[in-house]
């Protein structure tokens, strides 16, 4: 591997360039990743948060995502369709749908989980553990002091 000239401005450098660059490539590897399990990394988050706080309302999810409820909408009915996710009536307020996995949906986070492990570890693999520690303490401070909501991908406010 040959070194960078520190002079040599012709190659970008900086961290928000690098961030940007290994973020871009580690979304597209983690894509190309759950794609084989026949889901999409919006699909993953949602899977994701549901499994966090299950019997949550689509409500509640639009609101931590940060998209409007019509999105949130169809996303669900695409987990629905594949047998992920299941609406359930509220039964303290029958106008509002709770959200639960299913038993494929839980299976599939599971395996998403073995995914996610094997995908960090050869994203990181110039890391020792203690660098990888630091790196993702370092990671939450820059998302805590831009605002980015904690376990929430910018992405979804996407159209």
């Amino acid at each position: 591997m040959q070194a960078t000239d520190p002079t040599d401005h012709s190659v970008p450098s900086g961290a928000a360039f690098l961030l940007a660059q290994v973020g871009a490539h580690a979304a597209r590897r983690f894509a190309e990743r759950v794609a084989d399990l026949g889901v999409a990394p919006s699909d993953v988050g949602v899977l994701r948060m549901i499994l966090m706080s299950p019997g949550r309302s689509q409500q509640s999810l639009a609101e931590e995502l940060g998209v409007v409820p019509s999105r949130v909408v169809t996303l669900l009915d695409g987990l629905q369709d594949k047998g992920l996710v299941e609406r359930r009536r509220n039964p303290a307020d029958r106008r509002n749908y709770a959200l639960y996995l299913t038993e494929e949906g839980t299976r599939m986070m599971s395996a998403v989980r073995d995914l996610g492990a094997t995908h960090e570890d050869d994203l990181l693999a110039a890391l020792d553990p203690s660098e990888r520690a630091r790196l993702a303490t370092m990671l939450k401070a820059v998302a805590a002091q831009q605002g980015l909501t904690p376990g929430v991908h910018p992405g979804y406010r996407r159209p």
